[in-house]
């Protein structure tokens, strides 16, 4: 295909400019061709037919005249910086016409394929006039795309003719995890949490780490008031206590091949990645140290133990773009590599596939060296098939060979998770719906306990 015709092709398709034929002007060129050829059969002149066609050429031409030119339309657009994978978010388009006709538009945005939206988008704008208009996308994958292209097609006054422009707009959007939980939990902790029946306890009297000693207030507790203080200013002095932190938690985010199962609502690495960030939230929120290792088969990232709330966005920026890799992760090395980097005690929290960990023989060694110093949980997603395939009725030999397939690999599931925790590795699955509400429960319940 030559050069000229693909830049053709590109028109009718909506990828280029120029000026196109509408579905009237074709639908009235094939009337007129018709009564054409019967009125040669009836024998019309032919300078009648020659002048027919011309007259409608150049009235079709004329039409090109009552439409606004390109320098007479600004398109401006308006598009959010960043955005949460599966919500929606609104776009504004803001198109100016500042000719004496109106025009009949479409318009399709240059987003990216991953993006879900209806176009073309229709509509008018009258004359000497401006129309803003909006519509609804939803970015299904995490990333940085660059939406550099916007296509608008207009009409005529007859409406034989569409011009069709590609405005050149550059805009970065970067989509990010799925936040609902991490809101909900830092708006309301104990809201979020009801579900688990959990209680968040309250510090006791006088329990946690001195802060400084400061005037007695009404309200306070008279256990805490600083005596000797007290008589030294002459005034009531109380001692203040605030909560204990300091603990350290690191989170493991499995990236493996298997991660890449598909769900109800994306697959187990954005359900991981998501259950991840509300659990630091939590323990941001708390006052503790968070890390967090995204790794394969090898360390994809890595951010050092931090603590405030500031530090959520950087650990939000260091890992709302990696992704599944088609290869097996490699958690010998993981594990191993925290134990170089990872020297004081901490609660190691892992998201990953139980039934591919429960495999790996190999890491049981470094397991068992890390469980010296550290406390280790690793949190999954139920496979909601294979529990499917169990409860169902044997109605035949088949059902029947299914379901008792089914129930051999939850044994051995049930029977390697005995053995690990053994070792000291606590295993949990929850469905994925509460996989957040789950791993938060049990850090929450962990520093209940002060197992840490």
């Amino acid at each position: 295909m030559t050069k000229s015709l693909k830049s053709l092709w590109g028109r009718f398709l909506f990828q280029d400019r120029g000026i196109l034929p509408t579905k009237r002007f074709m639908l009235i060129v094939i009337i007129l061709s018709f009564l054409l050829v019967m009125g040669s059969v009836l024998e019309l002149p032919w300078v009648f037919i020659i002048a027919v066609d011309i007259m409608l050429i150049v009235t079709s031409f004329f039409d090109l005249f009552f439409s606004p030119k390109k320098g007479q339309l600004t398109i401006k657009r308006s598009i959010p910086e960043e955005l949460e994978r599966g919500l929606h978010y609104k776009t504004m388009i803001e198109i100016t016409n500042t000719s004496g006709w109106p025009l009949t538009y479409q318009i399709i945005d240059g987003l990216p394929q991953s993006f879900i939206t209806m176009f073309p988008l229709l509509g008018e704008v009258p004359r000497n006039s401006t129309v803003q208009l909006t519509y609804e996308m939803t970015a299904t994958k995490r990333g940085i795309y660059d939406v550099s292209k916007l296509y608008f097609r207009y009409k005529s006054f007859l409406g034989l003719w569409e011009k069709q422009i590609t405005l050149e707009m550059y805009d970065s959007v970067k989509v990010i995890p799925d936040l609902t939980d991490t809101k909900q939990y830092l708006a309301n902790a104990q809201q979020f949490l009801v579900n688990e029946g959990l209680q968040i306890r309250k510090n006791r009297s006088g329990v946690g780490d001195f802060s400084k000693i400061r005037s007695y207030v009404v309200g306070d507790d008279p256990r805490k008031i600083n005596w000797r203080q007290t008589a030294k200013l002459q005034e009531v002095m109380t001692n203040d206590y605030e909560p204990e932190h300091g603990k350290y938690i690191t989170l493991l985010i499995d990236c493996g091949r298997m991660m890449g199962a598909e769900l109800k609502k994306g697959n187990r690495l954005e359900k991981s990645l998501e259950a991840a960030l509300t659990v630091a939230a939590a323990v941001l929120k708390k006052g503790d140290y968070v890390s967090v290792l995204a790794f394969s088969k090898k360390i994809k990232v890595f951010v050092p133990p931090a603590k405030g709330m500031a530090h959520l966005q950087v650990i939000l920026k260091a890992v709302y773009d990696i992704n599944v890799d088609a290869t097996e992760s490699n958690y010998a090395s993981v594990l191993q590599y925290l134990e170089s980097v990872q020297k004081k005690r901490s609660l190691m929290i892992l998201f990953s596939d139980v039934r591919t960990f429960l495999h790996e023989e190999s890491a049981l060694t470094y397991l068992k060296r890390l469980r010296q110093r550290h406390m280790f949980l690793m949190v999954g997603i139920e496979d909601e098939t294979l529990l499917e395939r169990r409860n169902e009725e044997p109605k035949d030999v088949h059902a029947a060979m299914v379901k008792s397939m089914a129930q051999q690999q939850l044994l051995f599931k049930k029977r390697e998770k005995i053995k690990w925790e053994k070792q000291g590795l606590q295993m949990i699955e929850a469905p994925e719906e509460k996989l957040a509400i789950t791993a938060v429960s049990q850090y929450i319940d962990i520093m209940n306990q002060n197992l840490l």
